[in-house]
């Protein structure tokens, strides 16, 4: 068999090969996880079966014999082949996206409890301004109702002072008025006593 021929055969086969691995990628094939990995040992078991020529001219039709050789070889390999080699691999990668799958799910819920937290601490800040703005607000109006009271008190105290200065003048002065006018009757009778010579 020439070159041309052989890497057109491999090309085929690789063709139709991958067509099968494609069609079961997702598990769901006629093979499954199990059998991803037979078409491609076919393959290279047809492969590997030497190209026969008779007399010069290209033989298109296989030895049925080697094609018999090479399917029980194919049976005889495939179920340990199964066992050893694919079943493990493809085990492993479930695992690896069940896995992968898990941290995924504990890390979107893990985002959310944080989510969930950060929303409950911006509440609890936002209420604890609004009470201390409560608070201070309470406290500046009950500082300025005090001091109104306050001035207010501290107003008619000095009101009351300045009413009872006020009657304390008004009697010390009405006092000394009684008072003068008698020393003043009294110092003009003296001094008309002298004037006249006599007492009056």
């Amino acid at each position: 068999m020439s070159a041309s021929g052989v890497s057109a055969r491999s090309g085929m086969l690789g063709l139709r090969a991958d067509a099968i691995v494609a069609a079961n990628a997702d598990g769901v094939g006629p093979i499954g996880w199990a059998g991803r990995g037979l078409p491609l040992l076919v393959a290279v078991c047809l492969l590997a079966a030497p190209a026969s020529a008779a007399g010069g001219a290209l033989e298109l039709v296989p030895d049925p014999l080697m094609v018999l050789v090479l399917v029980a070889l194919f049976l005889v390999l495939i179920l340990p082949v199964n066992v050893l080699l694919f079943k493990p691999i493809f085990r492993v990668l479930d695992e690896r996206d069940s896995q992968l799958e898990g941290t995924r799910r504990r890390a979107a819920r893990l985002q959310e409890e944080a989510e969930a937290v950060l929303n409950r601490y911006e509440d609890s800040v936002r209420t604890v301004r609004e009470e201390a703005e409560q608070q201070r607000r309470t406290r500046l109006e009950e500082a300025r109702t005090e001091g109104a009271s306050t001035t207010g008190s501290a107003r008619s105290q000095a009101e009351s002072e300045v009413e009872r200065a006020r009657r304390a003048i008004s009697s010390s002065l009405e006092a000394a008025r009684t008072t003068l006018r008698a020393e003043a009757e009294d110092l003009a009778r003296q001094v008309a006593a002298r004037v006249l010579g006599r007492s009056l």
